[in-house]
């Protein structure tokens, strides 16, 4: 296994115990390559060559790399606003691999076999799901979205059983880290005070070593954790991105996008929509999404409190006050990006006005979202929509403000803004179709594409057009 240069390096396990298990390998029975990203194989130092040859084994959960951690992580989270003990029930933790620049980063394998947290589940995953997730956190780290990123899927040659058989397939994901708000919540759990300790030290060592001799670091770690959401979650937002499971096992401390199960991207600009099969209620509808961070980081910052406070009163009074600035770095971010959506330099009063009146529009005529801004940066006006008297006045205020701004750089700043495609709901099912029946041209085809979302010269028309699929639902695929 040297040959394909595994740099592994598990600080995870100088944590307790308390915080992992040790797991045995549960080997399949015919592997096979699906897809491997080359270009991230390269850049964590390994040999997309070697790989293909020999990766499979390690890739599929049936043999160890050396020095591999080969371990479950332990946590707790909030699912759908209701404490639960969860754990890795299908993950195996492959280790930590050191990058030839020193950076540092999780391999984790989905559906690798059952763990001590399965909850009497079978451990494995679907070959649609795991390819979901491959090309749906692909292709948020084209549009420049902090994410969770995918470097093989690997057949297992076993059937898996869900409402009907499934191919069953493994999940290579990579991370900065795999820590999360669950996890803090399960140091707090145990009510012993040094695991807390332990935990917000490493996650500190590891995201923010900036703050390890800073006064009152604990709290500022608490406070920087929330920076990277809101700039996250105004992220989301921009693009049309509606997670679908936000609970607290899937938020990062790192910040990263994690788990793509039942997600999925406006195509109707609705704030209600709601894909995912089991948010009956729209807890985490799209225009929720702002609201729901700020409840996770309050989950946090009440586990955190021991570490924040003299007492837990004190404490959460300190993180009542922290979500409040919360809410304006969102609403900070979330009027940057949108301005430059528009292309302003800068936003003001008057501006967020702008941006608020056409949302309304596109709301009440069930515009495109992603398509309306793409057409707004071309100066495309020919659709019946934009013959129409609310959007003729907005436009003419738009033209307006753009006057007091240079010609050139609104057009640089919309285009790196607006995304030409996206990964549309009808793609990314028909490519995932095809792949269950054996045919990866449409998945590789559209994973190219989505590589440079924001490359307005190169993309072919099919994947900016789509057909609207009514009453989309998406499934978390465990």
């Amino acid at each position: 296994m040297k040959k394909i240069q595994w740099n592994f390096n598990n600080s995870y396990e100088t944590l307790p115990s308390f915080f992992y298990d040790k797991i045995d390998l549960s080997p399949v029975k015919k592997t096979k390559w699906v897809v491997l990203n080359e270009d991230l194989a390269q850049f964590l130092g390994l040999d997309p060559e070697a790989l293909k040859e020999e990766g499979f084994l390690p890739l599929s959960g049936s043999e160890f790399p050396e020095n591999a951690s080969q371990i479950a992580q332990s946590y707790m989270g909030h699912q759908f606003g209701f404490p639960s003990i969860l754990g890795d029930g299908r993950a195996l933790l492959l280790g930590e691999q050191i990058t030839p620049k020193g950076e540092r980063y999780d391999l984790q394998l989905k559906g690798s076999g059952p763990t001590p947290y399965s909850r009497n589940g079978d451990g494995r995953a679907t070959l649609q799901a795991m390819l979901r997730e491959f090309l749906i956190s692909e292709a948020m780290f084209g549009l420049g979205i902090p994410t969770t990123r995918s470097l093989a899927v690997v057949s297992t040659g076993e059937p898996v059983y869900r409402e009907r058989v499934e191919k069953g397939a493994i999940l290579t994901r990579v991370a900065a880290s795999h820590l999360r708000v669950g996890t803090f919540e399960w140091a707090a759990h145990s009510q012993i005070k040094e695991n807390l300790i332990s935990l917000a030290d490493y996650a500190i060592q590891r995201h923010y070593p900036e703050l390890e001799n800073a006064e009152d670091k604990y709290f500022q770690f608490y406070l920087e954790v929330q920076k990277r959401q809101a700039k996250l979650l105004a992220q989301w937002m921009s693009v049309g991105f509606i997670h679908g499971v936000m609970n607290t096992d899937n938020m990062t401390i790192s910040g990263e996008t994690i788990d793509y199960g039942p997600c999925a991207f406006l195509d109707v600009y609705a704030p209600q929509t709601v894909y995912s099969s089991i948010d009956i209620y729209g807890r985490y509808a799209y225009e929720k999404q702002p609201q729901m961070a700020a409840w996770n980081l309050a989950r946090f910052g009440q586990a955190l409190s021991p570490l924040i406070g003299e007492t837990h009163e004190k404490a959460m009074e300190r993180v009542d006050g922290a979500l409040e600035e919360f809410a304006k770095e969102f609403q900070r971010e979330f009027y940057r990006i949108y301005g430059r959506k528009l292309g302003l330099s800068q936003v003001d009063g008057d501006d967020r006005k702008l941006i608020h009146e056409l949302l309304e529009i596109m709301e009440k005529n069930s515009t495109d979202y992603t398509n309306t801004f793409v057409d707004l940066t071309l100066r495309d006006w020919e659709q019946e929509i934009y013959q129409r008297k609310d959007f003729f006045s907005w436009k003419e205020k738009w033209l307006k403000r753009l006057e007091k701004e240079n010609p050139e750089e609104v057009e640089k700043r919309m285009k790196n803004s607006n995304p030409y495609i996206i990964p549309r709901n009808y793609w990314v099912e028909q490519a995932l179709f095809e792949a269950k029946e054996g045919n990866l041209d449409l998945f590789l085809e559209l994973w190219a594409a989505l590589k440079s979302p924001y490359d307005y010269e190169k993309h072919k028309e099919k994947f900016r057009f789509y057909k609207e699929i009514f009453g989309y639902k998406t499934y978390c695929g465990t």
